[in-house]
């Protein structure tokens, strides 16, 4: 395995975005004033109880170790089934990861800014890897198509579209389906990477377990109180449900019909349940609602994978060699239409007050006796716009929409990129590869 470039291009071009990306760090960033020692005595993000010097080390820290690995080790080892690009899925997921911890933080302090500076803590850094999920997510549909430069670029383009949303799965996957449709001449002239190995590949396998085992803390690692322990609930019983039905149907004769295992099977489709109830991973859908979520994530992730996928990527000449789009793509479709459907259904009755830490657009107007009502029960409470059940369904479904049209025009425009000629530098044989 090795990179194929010319003249040292992409060492040149990765030392000078490190360097300028410590200059813009010496310029804008800084510590929170946690981090050096001042108490925030009226933060509002402090959890009830907790002290306000440490809040961030006891409620995030441990999340944030576990959403670090999964990041790294569990989406490294995630595409190595791939015959020819095994090795060559894992490193450039090392580097997508430390290209875009350090541009995330930029992109998205910029918004945050306070006197001209960029304050960062352990929240910062797990927003980040959100952003960088996003990235891994893209980089599965252009595997074979992209030279390292054009990768780098891809991501920089891709975290200046999107900052952590809960539909980071709907972008990631169709922006890198997009990109992945501008490139499909740039296929390489040896065989079609879409072939696994002969044998199911272990580090796959343990790379996918590892994803399930900590997709809990993925959902539920930026929530908090109550609604953190609904997270890491409803996503242990989507995950188990998704897998069950993933092996139930991978192994019967309705999709094979020689009844072999397949690695991707359990790839793409166990999984799918942790995304799909992610929206409304915090929402009371109470533990059966998560199974059917799981259920039916898991059905239409394996059927797509084996009846829908092939007819699109043959109709659009798209690459999906790592099946992001029965994983991320359908599965995050069906998690906008559940938090959908849970946002409208949800009442004051079922949360109590916490509704208004759930849906803070739903809070009361200002200088209303509602809103002075709410304010006496949560603390720190801000006014709001009094959105309906219904109303705040409705955003629900046009926030996928916006996600939809900004994935899709971000892609096309970040393809169109790297088909210039200055990033476009390489042959058609100089991809990553662990043959060459």
């Amino acid at each position: 395995m090795h990179f194929t470039m010319e003249n040292g291009s992409f060492a040149l071009c990765a030392i000078f975005l490190e360097l300028a990306l410590c200059w813009a760090f010496a310029m804008f960033v800084d510590y929170t004033g946690e981090s050096i020692g001042i108490v925030v005595e009226n933060d509002p993000d402090r959890v009830r109880g907790t002290h306000p010097r440490n809040h961030l080390s006891s409620v995030y820290y441990y999340m944030f170790q576990d959403v670090h690995l999964t990041m790294v080790v569990g989406f490294g080892f995630l595409g190595t089934f791939l015959k020819r690009y095994g090795y060559s899925s894992a490193v450039p997921n090392l580097l997508i990861a430390a290209v875009t911890l350090q541009w995330a933080t930029l992109c998205q302090g910029f918004f945050q800014m306070q006197r001209g500076k960029i304050h960062v803590s352990i929240t910062n850094l797990l927003h980040a890897d959100f952003a960088t999920l996003t990235t891994f997510i893209s980089f599965g549909a252009v595997l074979e198509l992209t030279t390292p430069i054009q990768l780098i670029v891809m991501v920089i383009c891709e975290i200046s579209d999107v900052g952590v949303s809960m539909l980071v799965h709907v972008f990631g996957a169709y922006f890198g389906l997009m990109v992945s449709c501008v490139l499909r001449n740039n296929r390489p002239e040896k065989e079609s990477v879409c072939i696994t190995l002969p044998t199911p590949d272990l580090f796959s396998v343990m790379g996918t377990i590892f994803l399930w085992l900590f997709w809990p803390t993925l959902n539920a690692s930026l929530a908090q109180g109550d609604a953190q322990h609904r997270a890491v609930i409803n996503t242990y019983y989507s995950l188990a449900a998704s897998a069950v039905v993933t092996l139930a149907i991978g192994l019967s004769s309705f999709v094979d019909k020689k009844q072999q295992f397949f690695t991707v099977h359990i790839q793409n489709s166990a999984l799918a349940g942790g995304v799909a109830i992610g929206t409304a991973a915090d929402m009371m859908i109470h533990p059966f609602g998560a199974i059917i979520v799981g259920s039916v994530a898991g059905l239409v992730s394996i059927l797509g994978m084996v009846y829908l996928t092939p007819g699109i990527n043959r109709k659009f000449g798209i690459r999906d060699p790592c099946g992001i789009h029965n994983l991320h793509g359908l599965s995050g479709l069906i998690a906008a239409f559940v938090g959908a459907i849970a946002a409208a259904l949800a009442t004051e009755k079922n949360y109590n007050y916490s509704l208004y830490r759930q849906f803070p657009a739903r809070t009361a107007m200002g200088k209303t006796l509602d809103y002075w009502d709410i304010q006496y029960h949560v603390e720190n409470v801000q006014p709001g716009l009094g959105r309906s059940a219904l109303g705040q369904g409705a955003y629900q479904i046009a926030a996928l929409g916006t996600t939809l049209a900004f994935a899709l025009v971000g892609g096309l425009i970040t393809g169109l990129i790297l088909q210039l000629p200055f990033f476009n530098q390489a042959g058609r044989n100089a991809f990553t590869d662990d043959e060459s």
